[in-house]
Order: C-alpha cells, then structure tokens, then sequence
C-alpha cells in the first residue's frame, strides 16, 4: 500500500509539469481541458493520477478554469492568487501572495470571506489603487464567523461582525438554542455566489449584544485567542507550581534574599515579575533588576512552552485577563510575591552620577521580595502625603524609594540629553461594576513611581541587548525603525499649516521630532502636533536584528522583563542562561538560530493580534459606558479628520465620530489629515480644534459612538 501510495505521487508530480509546461508553451492563453488531457497522454488508469494533478494545481493558484471549460496558466493570464484579507457591506480586500492589496468591489467578491484564497483580476481603478475583481474562490478559509442574531419578517438571520454585513439566513433546525439580539458564533454551512446566499447554523451564544462582556467573548474567539489551556499544559503547571521553590534549586544561583529588593505594581497587578534594588555607590549607583526565571520552568519545546509561543503575550481588557502562562506559574511560582523565595535572573547595572552604564552584569538568582509596592502609594510617600499605615508598609524600603526617585531623575535628564521625542499618550482605565458592566472611564494617571520603573525596565533592556550583540548571539531584540519617508514628507507638509517650521534634513532623526514637540509646547496647537508625530511613527516590533530603538534614541534594546506576559522575553531569557552556562557561540548558533527566528516572527504577529483586541474590548465597553450618556453634551477635541467626517476625543478617552452628514449643509473640502472646510462659509473643522458635541447614538455590538455637534457650533 506505501509502495502505490508513493507511486501515485511521483506519477501526479509527473502530470503537474507536464500540465505546466503545455499550458506554458501553448500559442494560445488558455486550451480546453480535454485537449490538455490528450496531450498528456493519459491512459484510463491514469485519468485519475491526471485530474488530482489538474485539481492540485488549480488549488495552488497556478491554473484557473475559464468558461467554455478551458484551462490556463494565471501568470499568463494576469490573474494573482491572493487571501481574502477584510470586508465591509460594501467591498472588501484581498492581499496577493507577493503583499499587494486589491480592493474589491462588493459585486467583484463572489461570496468570498475573510481568509479564503482566491483568484483575482485587475479591473480599472478609480482611485489608483490597484483594484479588483474575484474570479474564482480555490479554498474556503474558516468557516467560523460570530454576529448578531436578528429577527426580521419571521425569520432569524445573522449579522457578521468582520465580515460583510449582509443578513445571512440560519438554519433554525441545525443551530443550538439561541435568541434574537444575542452574540452568537456561526458557521458557514451553504455557500452562495454572493453573501447574502450565505446560509449558517448557530454553534455557541456569548449572551445579550447590548452587553459588552457578550461582545468581548465574540472578538477573543473570532481573532482566535484561546480561552482556555489545555489539559495537558494545565498538568504541566500543576506539577510544577506543586514541586514549589526548594534549596536545592539555589545550585548555580547567587542568593540575594538579604538585599532590600522589592515589586512596584498596580494595585489589582497578580503577576509581579520584576523587581528592583538600588545602591548608592562612590561611583554612582547601582540598580538591580530582578526578573522572575521563567525559563526555569517553561522548558523549551515543552507543552507549557508551545503554548507560550503560540499565546506571545498576555491579553489584557476591562478587567479580565487572558494569560501566555496557566495562573499556576504567572500569579503562583512565577511571581515575585513578598516574603517567598522565588527563581530569578537579575543584572546588576553600575550607573555614573550622570546616569551613564559604567558596566553590568547577569546572574542567576533566587531573591526574597521585601513588600508589594503600590504605585500610588509609593507616589504618596515621594509626596510626603503618606499614611501612617502605608509609612509602616515601606519602613524597611523607605530609604531606597528615596535614592530610586533620585536616579530615575538622572535617567530621565538624560533621555532629554539625547533628544527622545517626548510625545504624549493617555491610556484609558475601565471601571468595571460587580454585574460586569463599563460604569466610568477615566484616563491612567502616571505617577513617578511608574516613571521609575520604566525608567529602571528600560536600563535593564538596554543592558540585555547590549549583552547579546556584543556576544554576537542568535537574539530577539525590539526594534523601532525611523518613520517611512512618505510620512515625514507628510510632516513637512502639514506642520507650516499651524504655523510652525518643520525642521531641515537629509535624514529624519529622533532629534527632529523632538524639536518639533517642543515648538508646540504650551500653545494650542501642541494636542494636534504630538498627534501628527505619533502617527508618523512606524510600528515597533521584534526581529533578530539589533538595529535599534528610534523613540527612545538606542543603538541597543531588547524586551527582558516581563517573561511571564510576553514571550520574547522568555525566549531571550532561555539563552541568556545557556551564556551564563558557558555554551560557545557555535553551539548557541545552532540552537538558537532558526528559534529566534520563529520567535521574532510569531511575537510581532502576537503583539498586533493582541493590540487589535485589546482596542475593540475597549471600544465596546466606551459604548456600553455611554449608552447612558445619550442626548448629553461634551467639550471635546478633534482627534482625527476623514473625508467622511472627524472624530472627537472627550477628555475621558472616549472617541466617536462626528458625519460629515450631520455637520451644517454645504460642499466640504478634505485637507488630509488636517482639516474639513466647508467650500463657500470657510466654516473649518481642524486636528486638536475643540468643538461641543451631543452624543447621538451608540452601538455596543460594533464599539460605535456617534456624536453630532451642539446646535451653538453650528
């Protein structure tokens, strides 16, 4: 039977080329089906052998079936397999295998759905952009799609969430229980030439879509975020977290249970992975930073670890948590809770009086946290505003809070030193009540204690980069690369609109931006300008090459401190150990190589699913929040302009848009991305102007806030 089988393949490998080359070497595009079978001389116990070739090739993207049954190659017929990247009501896009993104109109899409490869063709475009239409769908994508279930004429139909918003008819007899206005997961069980045809049953209901706990469920499962481990990594935990933290596990490890090391977290933080000590030296200071030992326990290529990789980082919205590691190890053994011994890999960083790296050092370690520190009420000591209670919390750390605070101004003075770009950025922080629901949104406050230790993490990762590039080791480093030149040339062209002076260069460095921040400072204009420079910035993400960390102006700069949350730290912690272990640099080579590679790759595909997540969570519960703030009016400033409207930001964090079909009648003229101005009143509405506005409407389902504004700005 292994014999046949293998027999059969050779044989189909045999008439994919002779498929190949006919069709290549035919004077015409395309030749009918049967006339390509005669000319591959294909036996009757052949046929089969034959048509698995035809059928593999066609599904691979590089023949296509033409009407009248005829075949041809689709590089000679302009025609690009690609995937199904998105979709709205209206159109969609699909990315080619080369990276270039087609938009398609709706009745170009074929009833294709995201992750579907398909065939495409160039249509005129309308905009320049390379445009579309889908001639043939060569493999379904996932079949999965979450929506809201609606009931409209006496029936139930589903209306996708990121799919096309087309009503797809269910399937009342083949789906679970479910009900009208709630948040279900579907799948795909007809498939129909446009997407209305669609036809799906019901496998699972998150609950009521006006609710945005029900909503964040469908987006963790529709961007494939797992929920749960599974057994066999849970076990794997079990037996770890029930061995605990023995002596003989100090081997090979410096014992730093008697320094004055410590956590600062916030408040409601379970998983402490870094800590911190610092010294006062004839020198300077010396700073220690202690990070959990991750890699002790999450072994590579063991379950525990295959789901980290898999995981890349943890999640993180409202109040919930979706972790990289089981609760055993990221709230148990793995964190630095005070008063127990736990694994760590530390380094020591002797600093000058001017904050710069004298040398550093890394070790194994085991240490003992002294005290959970609180942010807030480690700002309320710095302060002088402390409790009693809290004074006889911190009595033991007391001096050291002191002498932190004293060298994170020193760092701080020298990022400024070195020109990073000071922009400015607000997180929103989600109260959420005891029935799960968004009741306040308010923005996180950053105190000095926070600075201190991003100042403190940020010494520690420069230091590890450092460490690995001069070792010359296969590495996982975080890089950010200088802006894409179309965006500064943006830059250039939009700063002289708020009367300000782009600054001249060959070539854009951190220095510039930070010059053109400063130039804004304390006016009115400065909100829009940090905005502009933001979004001018590329994206940070990991990769094996050390070139370094534009915003915060380094040469050197990897992530190592937080091992239990993201996985490139643990991955760099993994070789870091085998370096302290004496392994030469071949032998770190062959090991570590491809690994950092895959690593790399996989944690920056982590990072963007996880920051996608995060932002539609938190879309949802904004709405949710402001579902009972309709018909009130907000000051707010425009945070972004499009050609169909802007958008306006409250100062709670909250974002909606303002329609252009909603602003005083007129023809308006779009300045991207500065202004909308309508053409004959000179009425503009401008990046960072502020405007009042009433919220109109919300949607929970979809994160939509809708404001219009106040009749007093008409």
């Amino acid at each position: 039977m292994k014999k046949k089988n293998t027999s059969n393949k050779t044989d189909i490998e045999t008439y994919k080329k002779k498929i190949i080359t006919f069709l290549q070497t035919n004077s015409k595009k395309t030749m009918p089906i049967n006339e390509l079978e005669t000319k591959c001389r294909t036996k009757k116990q052949g046929r089969d052998n034959f048509m698995n070739a035809f059928d593999e090739l066609r599904t691979e993207g590089i023949i296509t079936v033409r009407k009248g049954m005829k075949t041809g190659l689709c590089s000679r017929l302009n025609i690009y397999p690609a995937t199904v990247t998105r979709l709205s009501r209206t159109f969609g896009f699909a990315k080619t295998d080369d990276g270039t993104e087609y938009f398609i109109p709706g009745k170009c899409m074929l009833g294709a759905m995201p992750e579907d490869r398909v065939l495409v063709s160039d249509i005129p475009s309308r905009s320049g952009e390379p445009e579309g239409e889908i001639i043939d769908i060569i493999k379904f994508g996932n079949s999965v799609i979450t929506g809201n279930v609606e009931f409209i004429d006496g029936r139930y139909y589903l209306v996708p969430d990121t799919a096309s918003k087309n009503h797809l008819t269910i399937i009342k007899e083949e789906s679970i229980k479910f009900n009208a206005g709630e948040k279900a997961l579907a799948e795909i069980v007809y498939r129909g030439k446009r997407h209305s045809e669609h036809k799906v049953k019901i496998t699972s209901v998150f609950g009521n879509s006006d609710y945005a706990s029900s909503c964040a469920k469908s987006i963790l499962m529709i961007h494939n975020a797992p929920d749960e481990f599974p057994e066999d990594v849970l076990r794997e935990a079990r037996k770890i977290s029930e061995g605990g933290v023995q002596e003989y596990n100090f081997n090979n490890r410096e014992n730093l249970c008697d320094m004055n090391i410590f956590t600062i977290d916030g408040a409601e933080s379970k998983d402490l992975d870094d800590a911190v000590s610092v010294q006062k030296t004839d020198s300077g200071y010396l700073l220690g930073v202690h990070i959990a030992d991750v890699s002790h326990y999450v072994r590579g290529n063991s379950n525990l670890d295959k789901e980290a990789l898999k995981r890349g980082t943890s999640i993180y919205y409202a109040d919930k948590v979706v972790p990289m590691l089981p609760k055993e190890l990221s709230n148990g053994i793995c964190s630095l809770n005070p008063d127990e011994n736990r694994l760590t890999l530390s380094v020591f960083v002797k600093l000058d009086n001017d904050g710069e790296i004298i040398s550093y050092r890394f070790c194994k370690s085991v240490i003992r946290s002294r005290v959970k520190g609180v942010y807030s009420e480690i700002n309320s000591i710095l302060d002088g505003a402390e409790t009693p209670e809290i004074a006889e919390k911190y009595s033991v750390v007391r001096n050291e809070i002191f002498i932190m605070n004293e060298l994170a101004d020193i760092l701080i003075a020298k990022k400024k030193r070195r020109h990073a770009p000071e922009i400015e950025t607000t997180e929103s922080k989600l109260v959420i009540d005891e029935k799960g629901v968004c009741c306040a949104v308010i923005p996180r406050q950053r105190g000095k204690s926070e600075q201190i230790i991003e100042e403190f993490m940020l010494t520690a990762n420069e230091c590890t980069a450092k460490f690995a590039r001069e070792k010359k080791v296969p590495f996982v480093y975080r890089i950010h690369e200088a802006p894409p030149e179309a965006k500064v040339e943006t830059l250039h062209e939009i700063l002289p609109k708020f009367g300000l002076e782009c600054p001249h260069f060959t070539e854009f460095k951190p220095a510039h931006a930070s010059k053109i921040l400063e130039s804004a400072k304390g006016t009115d204009k400065f909100e829009a300008v940090n905005l502009l420079v933001l979004r001018s910035m590329s994206k940070a993400k990991y990769s094996v090459e050390p070139v370094g960390h534009f915003g915060l102006v380094l040469d050197d700069y990897a992530h190592f401190t937080s091992p239990i949350r993201r996985y490139p730290d643990l991955a760099i912690h993994r070789i870091i150990t085998d370096i302290l272990a004496g392994y030469n640099n071949e032998w770190l080579n062959k090991r570590y190589s491809g690994f950092a590679v895959n690593a790399s790759e996989r944690s920056s595909e982590a990072e963007i699913r996880a920051i996608t997540i995060e932002r539609e969570c938190e879309d949802c519960y904004k709405a949710e929040y402001m579902k009972s703030h309709i018909g009130e009016t907000f000051t707010a400033r425009i945070s972004s302009v499009t050609e169909f409207g802007f958008y306006v930001q409250l100062p709670d964090t909250i974002e909606g848009l303002v329609h252009i079909r909603t602003l005083p009648e007129g023809e308006y003229d779009y300045s991207e991305p500065v202004s909308l101005t309508e053409r004959f009143s000179g009425i503009s509405y401008t990046l960072g102007q502020t405007v009042q506005v009433i919220c109109s409407a919300v949607n929970v389902s979809d994160g939509i806030i809708d404001f219009v504004l106040d009749d007093d700005e008409d």
